[in-house]
């Protein structure tokens, strides 16, 4: 393929989805990571995309929450592993939360399996996933619906997690830095997921590397409550991802990587002294 051709394919594929991973672009145009970086500076540099931590997308693409069909076609293959190496973590017979995301209905899957567990959650598609789980057992929030991640927000939602007290919380967002923790850039998904935190002892955020050093409007998980992060590898030349996470680490969250086929890769202990 000419290089003037797997441009033009990175930008039709950039525009339809709104953001894609170097990873998933180079698998597409089959072609290195490295080349696809070159290309993505090159349509920097003529106004037609941005380049971000990892992946391209569209110009001004952090300003605006991209939907679920976009969304659930973005670094497939990193969330496969993260829900896989995060189901793990999940015990029989407890009781969790998931918030909305197409990584934590990846997990949602999983979590079919195993038995006696109760899963609150705002989430349609999470709730989906588990419909048919005999021995698993589903809570939903009220709350309205918001068409654009198939999730319950606002006040009904809020109010129906008061009093709440479950062992972990599972969520994903927009972006994870280590200064300001978990954001989104929906205020209304940014106040249902502070409230499913506020219900667990023990918070566990999925993202994948593309969402590493990304910092978006609305915090809802400062870096201090993040009991552990599960993350897949990040790519050998990204350095930003990398620096996150040692700095995520040094703030004492448990880091877990999995490998493409969803084996931990690294597992991360906090520091001496962390107060978890």
């Amino acid at each position: 393929m000419f290089a003037a051709e797997r441009r033009q394919l990175i930008l039709e594929m950039v525009r339809a989805n709104g953001a894609v991973s170097l990873r998933e672009l180079a698998r597409v145009v089959q072609t290195s990571e490295v080349t696809v970086r070159r290309d993505v500076r090159a349509l920097e540099a003529e106004g037609l995309l941005d380049r971000r931590h990892g992946g391209a997308v569209l110009p001004g693409g952090f300003t605006r929450e991209s939907g679920f069909p976009q969304k659930s076609h973005l670094a497939t293959a990193e969330k496969t592993a993260i829900a896989d190496l995060a189901a793990g973590l999940v015990e029989e017979s407890e009781a969790i939360v998931v918030g909305a995301g197409t990584t934590t209905q990846e997990l949602a899957r999983r979590l079919a399996r195993v038995p006696g567990l109760t899963v609150v959650t705002n989430s349609l598609l999470v709730a989906q996933a588990l419909a048919h789980a005999n021995r698993v057992e589903v809570v939903m929030t009220g709350g309205t619906l918001r068409g654009s991640n198939y999730a319950l927000v606002g006040s009904g939602a809020e109010q129906s997690l008061h009093g709440l007290r479950v062992s972990k919380a599972f969520l994903s967002g927009s972006g994870l830095t280590a200064e300001r923790g978990l954001s989104t850039s929906n205020m209304l998904s940014a106040s249902v997921d502070r409230a499913l935190v506020h219900a667990a002892a023990e918070v566990v955020v999925l993202a994948d590397h593309t969402k590493l050093g990304a910092d978006t409007m609305f915090q809802t998980v400062p870096t201090d409550l993040i009991t552990r992060l599960v993350t897949d590898e990040p790519p050998v030349h990204d350095d930003r991802a990398a620096t996150e996470l040692q700095a995520l680490a040094d703030q004492g969250v448990q880091i877990a990587v999995a490998g493409a086929t969803g084996n931990p890769v690294a597992d991360q202990p906090p520091p001496r002294g962390h107060r978890r």
